[in-house]
């Protein structure tokens, strides 16, 4: 014996997601997301799909989105992973790489000193694809 109608529990259910949806505070999601992935949103934030569901015992909210993430690439000339960078480049990187760091990487090297191997590096590395021409 029905004592409500199924399609308006869906519809107050549906409404009362919304309403949850509306009042996320992104700024405090885009701080989770650094703090505990090291990377920040980009433009595009997709709203996919929201339920209640239970969470250790207890009702909680789960919101589904799609994220656009930056993500790098770095491997040497011999085609061999180096490290992933899932950040903005103007920000803080994670690096999950092989553990594997160059002499570049090495903290003990200053910054400047950094730069001017980085640029003989490349400077090498341009000559030896001229030379190959």
């Amino acid at each position: 014996m029905k004592i409500s109608n199924p399609e308006t529990i869906e519809e107050s259910e549906k409404e009362f997601i919304d309403l949850i949806n509306a009042e996320l505070d992104w700024e405090v999601i885009e701080n989770l997301l650094l703090e505990k992935h090291n990377f920040t949103l980009q433009e595009e934030v997709e709203y996919k799909n929201g339920d209640i569901v239970v969470h250790k015992d207890s009702i909680a909210y789960k919101f589904d989105f799609n994220i656009k993430v930056p993500l790098s690439i770095v491997f040497n000339r011999a085609g061999e992973f180096l490290e992933l960078l899932t950040s903005d480049p103007s920000g803080p990187e994670t690096n999950e790489g092989d553990g594997t760091n160059t002499d570049i990487d090495d903290e003990s090297t200053n910054k400047s000193d950094k730069k001017e191997k980085l640029a003989a590096d490349i400077a090498g590395m341009i000559s030896e694809i001229n030379q190959e021409d």
